[in-house]
């Protein structure tokens, strides 16, 4: 499946940070996938989420193809821990985003999570043992 995105000019963009569960789920679908594209449906927006290895773009369903945010320059390796907040930027590409922004990141997080119920995983369960080293 191909889809074309567009943007419209940069109106606004600021640093804010990703719960660690919500990346590191997000990371962890991608690496499942092997178009290397991941599409989340955030049905309660009527929004899709696109997210690839360099950014989350998000679609609203009346405007198709047109991306209203996006959160890219991920820096999850300026975290001590895995469960620390990952730092990102989040661009708004229509005015008056910031409302939606913050509805955006609580729903991204439980479409993930829907996701993960609806996902089959195939054979079974698999222990991988690391050398213990003192």
């Amino acid at each position: 499946m191909e889809i074309s995105c567009y943007r419209d000019p940069e109106i606004n963009c600021e640093s804010r940070y990703l719960p660690a569960s919500t990346y590191n789920l997000a990371i962890t679908l991608l690496s499942r996938c092997p178009t290397r594209h991941l599409f989340v449906p955030i049905r309660s927006m009527q929004y899709m989420a696109i997210i690839d290895h360099e950014e989350f773009v998000f679609i609203d369903g009346e405007r198709k193809c047109w991306i209203d945010i996006a959160w890219r320059n991920f820096r999850p390796q300026i975290r001590d821990a895995l469960d620390q907040p990952v730092a990102y930027e989040a661009v708004y590409y229509r005015e008056n985003m910031s409302a939606l922004m913050t509805r955006l990141q609580r729903e991204f997080s439980m479409a993930l999570q829907a996701l993960v119920n609806k996902a089959k995983l195939d054979g079974p369960a698999k222990i991988i043992y690391f050398p213990v080293r003192i």
